[in-house]
């Protein structure tokens, strides 16, 4: 039976869903500043006021039990009420945005998402902002459970009913060898017989790249596949082989971008698009004013300036 001495509180709950979806006591912690023993104490606190066991805490990962998988449900109904009504209150009593938690993938770090920062400040001076990078499907993890509240990330499919989107732009992706190692007219054959340094296939974008060749019936010689732009630029300046990036992620390596050529891919096209993403109602105007800030900043910093250094990007590499 439920223990009546607990009650159940949104802070409880929202430990319960981090740890849901992380599968591990302390990375839930991490995410939410609090130490491994507090999450413990209000798991255990939040399962005698249910009277049931929500997580088998003894199993590597943790994992739901029969019960938490239903509590789930309910819980990620509770906490997105509870934003909304937040949402509406401070609307109604004209109230500013007090912390924004904004996730960005790494291409933006240092052309753009700075800028962004500063924009956003100037118009909201009592809001903290909290900024985190990685990779697009690691930001969508946490969008989704909460712990952040607008991401900007690659596309990676039709969005889920809960978030609102805003197309930011489109790039394609293209072909880098080291510097000077082809020409014009046998690019793709000289391409296609060096080896393929590749961007990791744990990451969405590597997946997308790896599925590409097989649908090009391309098989490639490949002894690297790594996930950092800054090293596999490195090894291609070096000579080891050639990548398939795209134009942000090769300059966002700045120190290599005079060591390598861009070109375009020896077959096929491809593209990748990205968005901001956000729950939908909760954060009012800040996403449009977040998307309508990031198409000013890509424009004028990353795009005008790629496709005056090479032409042949021009309608590719695009704002949405």
């Amino acid at each position: 039976m439920p223990d009546k001495s607990h009650k159940i509180t949104l802070w409880g709950i929202e430990v319960f869903i981090a740890a849901a979806q992380d599968q591990s006591i302390s990375a839930a912690a991490r995410r939410l500043g609090a130490s491994p023993s507090a999450i413990s104490q209000q798991l255990t606190n939040l399962e005698d006021a249910v009277g049931a066991v929500l997580l088998n805490r003894r199993e590597r990962p943790v994992r739901l039990t029969p019960a938490g998988e239903a509590f789930r449900r309910r819980a990620q109904t509770i906490l997105n009420e509870a934003a909304q009504a937040q949402a509406e209150l401070a609307r109604i009593d004209h109230q500013v945005l007090t912390q924004l938690r904004l996730g960005v993938i790494e291409d933006f770090d240092s052309g753009v998402t700075p800028a962004l920062l500063s924009r956003l400040a100037e118009g909201n001076a009592s809001t903290q902002f909290l900024l985190e990078t990685g990779a697009s499907h690691r930001l969508f993890d946490q969008l989704e459970s909460r712990a952040l509240d607008v991401v900007v990330a690659t596309d990676m499919g039709a969005g889920a009913d809960w978030m609102e989107v805003f197309p930011l732009m489109e790039e394609p992706f293209v072909a880098v060898a080291p510097k000077g190692a082809t020409d014009a007219d046998d690019a793709a054959r000289v391409l296609l017989s060096m080896p393929l340094i590749r961007y990791t296939t744990r990451h969405h974008m590597g997946r997308v790249i790896a599925d590409h060749l097989v649908r090009q019936n391309i098989v490639l010689d490949h002894r690297f596949e790594l996930d950092s732009y800054h090293a596999i630029l490195a090894m291609v300046a070096d000579g080891a082989g050639w990548t398939i990036l795209t134009p942000m992620g090769v300059t966002h390596a700045k120190r290599f971008c005079d060591q390598v050529d861009m070109m375009p891919l020896p077959a096929g096209v491809l593209s990748r698009s990205i968005s901001v993403f956000a729950r939908r109602g909760i954060l009012g105007e800040m996403p449009t004013t977040i998307a309508e800030n990031l198409r000013d900043l890509l424009g004028a910093r990353i795009i005008a300036p790629q496709v005056r250094r090479l032409p042949w990007l021009e309608g590719k590499l695009r704002i949405l």
